[in-house]
């Protein structure tokens, strides 16, 4: 079947959830999202943070972001204290900037921002309802804090579930004491939120075990950078500049962290290694950075780059450089992470291999769409996977037409079902439901400045 059929046969249309009538905006309400992280930021968190923030803007809301200055992988996020970007107004606490490195500098990271968050919500503005992601771990607890101290309104979208992560990562041992306590506390700040966002089936069932309700559970994908554009297909700028031309081009893109699996990845680059077609290139960074970079140096791959993070705006160029994106997940962590990475991949209109467990939000919406290969590693290991992720990339890359109709597949999806609006429009019939609505009339009010202001300043970053 050819790619054209496949986009007919997947029904390629959109429709914005903004030129929807019915839609009223919630003009006037105040929101408030804390969050460690926030663009220009490279971290997953903070860019879909971006997109919800701009897309409540847009339909009316004041949006407040309160973030860290710390960047994601080390130093200072090269932006101001105080700005107003795309109509959201951003403030940066200062904290402390030792980075994700080592385990005691992420912490003491962490302790700073938790204390300028609790003074904010304690003695700065009350919202009609503050939003908290999760990072930093446990951050949820300053609104529980909040609550008690001054009815602050509160939800919670739930990017990763703390302490569990720890505990899948060997930081924490289930059963000792410090890990039972931070579970209780924890439980405790998600039963307290208004809502609470997942990001798929298996995360939502960790969310309810912590005793929340299921009418305050909502399911939203997240969503891997916003790719209205369809991507590069004919001559590529980063290709050339990246020296990959007649290359087939095996990407990971994003953060290379704990939840991730690099065991079969590592088999599978070693059996490549003599391959004059395939060359595996890596973009982003991420505390396990330097093991990947280890390996390849010490197998001395030639068919092998690591490569830092790319501008958004190069998005999809450097998501295109890809004839195939890998995408990985460690058993553990089910239900705990959800790979953004696969969003990206779909929107890029390129096959994806995904090397993780057979049931979880990535496998199953793979399976779904139809748009690639999920292979497992947790029954035969390591060396019998990496067998199998080396036999479909040459298969892959010998037949263009395979892996052509695999990526329409997934450009199909990512258009009918992960578009960011739709799930920035979801999250904001959350909000409203849990919140409420002011009169029409403050309704009104909000469109009219919406939109006189669309006409009268250009979009982008303002100091205040």
């Amino acid at each position: 079947m050819s790619a054209p059929r496949v986009a007919q046969d997947v029904h390629f249309r959109h429709v914005d959830p903004r030129d929807d009538t019915t839609m009223d905006p919630l003009g006037g309400a105040s929101l408030l999202f804390i969050n460690q992280h926030y663009t220009p930021d490279v971290a997953a968190t903070g860019q879909c943070l971006a997109d919800l923030a701009e897309y409540l803007v847009d339909v009316g809301y004041h949006v407040d972001v309160l973030a860290g200055h710390a960047r994601y992988d080390a130093g200072q996020v090269e932006a101001p204290a105080r700005e107003i970007r795309n109509g959201v107004r951003v403030r940066r606490v200062t904290t402390t900037r030792f980075g994700r490195r080592t385990h005691l500098g992420r912490v003491v990271d962490y302790a700073s921002f938790y204390l300028a968050v609790l003074a904010r919500l304690l003695f700065g503005p009350r919202y009609d309802g503050v939003v908290f992601l999760t990072t930093p771990p446990l951050i949820a607890l300053v609104g529980r804090i909040a609550r008690a101290c001054r009815g602050q309104r509160y939800g919670i979208w739930s990017m990763d579930l703390h302490p569990e992560a720890e505990i899948a990562a060997g930081m924490l041992a289930q059963r000792s004491l410090v890990a039972r306590v931070l579970a209780s506390l924890d439980a405790r700040a998600y039963r307290g939120a208004d809502f609470v966002v997942d990001l798929g089936a298996y995360m939502r069932d960790r969310v309810l075990r912590k005793g929340v309700s299921t009418a305050k559970s909502h399911t939203v994908n997240i969503w891997g950078g916003r790719l209205e554009v369809p991507p590069s297909n004919g001559t590529n700028p980063l290709t050339r500049r990246l020296d990959l031309e007649d290359r087939f081009v095996v990407m990971y893109s994003g953060n290379a962290g704990i939840v991730h699996d690099f065991g079969p990845i590592f088999e599978a680059m070693r059996l490549l290694r003599d391959d004059p077609k395939i060359f595996f290139l890596f973009v982003g960074d991420g505390p396990r950075r330097r093991e990947v970079e280890a390996f390849a140096q010490r197998e001395c791959l030639h068919n092998f780059a690591y490569h830092d993070y790319f501008p958004r705006d190069f998005l999809r160029y450097s998501l295109s450089v890809a004839d195939v994106h890998l995408i990985s997940l460690r058993s553990q962590f089910v239900g705990i992470s959800v790979p953004s990475k696969l969003y990206g991949a779909m929107a890029s209109a390129r096959p994806i291999l995904f090397i993780g467990p057979d049931r979880c939000e990535t496998a199953d919406a793979i399976r779904d769409v139809r748009c690639g290969v999920v292979i497992d590693p947790s029954g035969a290991g390591d060396a019998v996977a990496g067998r199998k992720i080396a036999e479909v990339l040459q298969g892959w890359a010998d037949v263009r037409s395979a892996r052509e109709e695999l990526g329409a597949r997934a450009r199909c999806a990512y258009v009918e079902r992960y578009d960011h609006r739709l799930s920035c429009s979801a999250f904001e019939s959350i909000v409203r439901s849990a919140w409420g609505a002011p009169s029409r009339a403050e309704q009104d009010a909000a469109c009219i400045e919406v939109q006189a202001n669309s006409l009268l300043a250009p979009r982008g970053s303002t100091r205040s």
